[in-house]
């Protein structure tokens, strides 16, 4: 598989980390790209119309297209290692990837809003509610840190990249002061081979 990559986005991120808890980091092969929020990269846009990252796709051509699908054709390819669990564990691991990737949205919004947007035309409500939906959303998964002690799936990979990415872009804001469980759970998962070897740059 081939993966147009940046190596700061945290839904690439979200890729290679799932690719090494599965033990097939080494069947990716890293396509660098110039994609950004107002610029598509013409490069990827003959397989992915949207021109973004992350883009992978096969050996036969085929495109897969979001973080999303591309875990779930990773998942396919090591089933049995769980990344997407069965039963009912399945759909607890998709609610805690849905939250984080939810959060992750509003990072990035909120990210673009200051490093994008000329200061002239910066939206200040706009950028306290995307604040807002970060707090909200760290706040619920402080809240879910008993269903995250031991899980090794697309639910606290998703949550590791979605904590990784505020430590690096929101530096400032101290988001682990009013959920120390989800701190002292971030702390111990950061240093798992998935999030270790992944950490942006």
């Amino acid at each position: 598989m081939k993966l147009f990559y940046s190596p700061a986005s945290p839904y690439v991120r979200k890729v290679l980390a799932s690719a090494h808890l599965l033990g097939i980091a080494d069947s990716v092969e890293l396509l660098p790209s110039a994609a950004s929020p107002v610029a598509r990269d013409m490069t990827i846009a003959p397989v992915n119309p949207l021109g973004k990252v992350p883009t992978a796709y096969l050996d036969d051509g085929t495109a897969l297209i979001d973080s999303r699908t591309i875990c779930e054709y990773l998942h396919e390819q090591a089933p049995e290692k769980g990344l997407f669990p069965a039963g009912s564990d399945r759909w607890e691991a998709l609610r805690l990837h849905a939250i984080a990737d939810g959060l992750l949205d509003a990072a990035l919004l909120a990210r673009y809003e200051v490093a994008m947007r000329p200061e002239a035309l910066r939206w200040t409500d706009w950028l306290k509610g995307q604040i807002g939906k970060i707090d909200a959303a760290v706040a619920a998964l402080d809240a879910s840190v008993d269903h995250l002690n031991g899980r090794e799936d697309i639910g606290s990979i998703t949550t590791g990249c979605a904590l990784g990415y505020l430590d690096f872009r929101f530096a400032h804001h101290d988001w682990r002061s009013n959920t120390p469980k989800l701190a002292v759970w971030w702390e111990a998962f950061s240093k798992t081979p998935p999030m270790a070897e992944t950490k942006p740059n």
